[in-house]
């Protein structure tokens, strides 16, 4: 008797250059988010889903001064959310001055992802987040 696996996993990819700018990772990324028909089950998890893709492209951009790898991958359980860039040196959560503009983007990333983790890579780090949809969100995608 073969038993076969019911579990379906979709993946999108691609690389965004420091030129492209960070609106275009968001805007890719809420295009491939409706094809999971979260935007209309989860709207609020696909702002963050968004967000987190723009903080972390962005800390490849301007931190690691590099091109940036965004693949997105749903394997039923789990939105994971990779972005890949070249620098060796890993990411750290920074106390900051209330009065500063920046430096709060991985406690953004913490507060918005049910997991995430970094990862050292032989020609850089790739930083993985894990989006769990809301039990309705689930229901909808496997019905």
């Amino acid at each position: 008797m073969t038993h076969e696996s019911s579990m379906r996993a979709v993946g999108w990819a691609r690389s965004l250059p420091i030129s492209s700018g960070v609106r275009e990772a968001r805007e890719w990324t809420r295009k491939h988010m409706s094809t999971l028909d979260w935007a209309r089950t989860a709207p609020a998890l696909v702002d963050s889903v968004v967000l987190a893709v723009s903080e972390l492209v962005t800390n490849a951009h301007v931190h690691a001064h590099s091109a940036a790898q965004l693949i997105l991958a749903w394997d039923e359980e789990c939105l994971h959310v990779t972005v890949h860039d070249a620098s060796p040196q890993l990411p750290e959560q920074r106390q900051t001055d209330h009065n500063a503009l920046g430096g709060r983007g991985l406690l953004l990333v913490d507060a918005l992802a049910d997991d995430w983790e970094v990862r050292r890579c032989p020609r850089g780090k790739d930083v993985t987040v894990c989006f769990q949809p809301p039990s309705s969100a689930k229901e909808a995608q496997e019905g």
